[in-house]
């Protein structure tokens, strides 16, 4: 259970309120380094609020957002950074972070923490390959020393395109689209879209991999697809990978770890298996009047008690 013991992401008493709405209450969950998380709830519940927090679109109304490189993120050393006011640790490659502190472009190439959103945002009039080159905009420009060595056709500006160029075609490997590298990104098949916008994804380099439901409009041999696919990545690469998703097929065939959330609030914090038998959980989802909840909880209760 590495969201216990080694945490790369702790979310601790988030809220976010739009007026008189509260969107997200005193929300804490964390997420284990290597660990696929899934992020679950009815619709409404709050889902993608709590994303955008994580990456900087929304600013909270309360609470801290850690993300570690390095060692966990425990409550001493976010403390101690939290006292002197920064947004991160210091050093020319920061290992703590409070995410809550930045900017949604810092979250991105500082903190490397990268999404993809439930309605497809790619460049459609892009080619599938060039897709995969912009997301490397910020290395390219480095190199480029704001387009003067790129003009000049400099060796370093040419050395950091080839490896930007080798980079796209090994993610374009993984997602199965290499033969179709040079077709316009928008004349792709739905599910092939959607692998490409992970791939997208993974050519920033990121050590947190957030998906506002990669599954939504798959049929059922795509979504199969999508859960090799997801598993390999996290083994080839290593990293976190936290989702939102509505196929629950999806979900419990490959999360580590499920957080459930009803209302902005949480209700069940476990692995999959003892998420999917909660009876808050189910209460949730059926819909399941608060009296009989009450008794599914207390008959629950009785049974484990010794």
């Amino acid at each position: 259970m590495r969201w216990q013991t080694d945490p790369l992401l702790v979310v601790d008493h988030l809220s976010m309120r739009f007026g008189g709405l509260v969107a997200v209450n005193d929300l804490s969950f964390t997420v284990g380094r290597g660990d696929i998380t899934a992020l679950i709830g009815p619709n409404g519940a709050g889902k993608t609020t709590v994303f955008n927090c994580i990456t900087g679109f929304y600013k909270p109304t309360s609470g801290r957002i850690a993300l570690a490189h390095g060692g966990a993120a425990t409550a001493e050393a976010v403390d101690t950074l939290t006292g002197s006011d920064r947004r991160h640790t210091h050093g020319e490659k920061p290992e703590l972070f409070l995410l809550e502190r930045m900017s949604d472009h810092e979250i991105a190439a500082t903190a490397r923490v990268a999404r993809t959103f439930q309605n497809i945002r790619l460049f459609p009039g892009m080619t599938v390959l060039e897709n995969l080159i912009v997301a490397q905009h910020k290395t390219l420009m480095r190199a480029s020393k704001l387009s003067m060595a790129g003009l000049l056709g400099l060796a370093g500006y040419r050395a950091a395109e080839k490896k930007a160029l080798d980079l796209a075609r090994a993610w374009l490997d993984v997602v199965e689209l290499t033969d179709r590298a040079d077709m316009p990104a928008g004349e792709l098949p739905y599910g092939a879209q959607r692998r490409l916008e992970i791939a997208r994804a993974m050519c920033t380099n990121p050590v947190l991999l957030c998906l506002d439901e990669p599954a939504a409009g798959l049929n059922n041999r795509e979504s199969a697809e999508l859960t090799r696919l997801l598993r390999g990545i996290r083994a080839q690469t290593g990293v976190s990978i936290l989702l939102i998703e509505h196929d629950m097929s999806v979900v419990m065939d490959i999360s580590d770890h499920v957080v459930v959330i009803e209302y902005g609030t949480k209700i069940a914090d476990d692995t999959a298996d003892a998420v999917k038998n909660d009876p808050k959980v189910i209460a949730a989802y059926l819909g399941v009047e608060d009296e009989e909840e009450a008794e599914a909880v207390a008959a629950t209760t009785e049974e484990i008690k010794p």
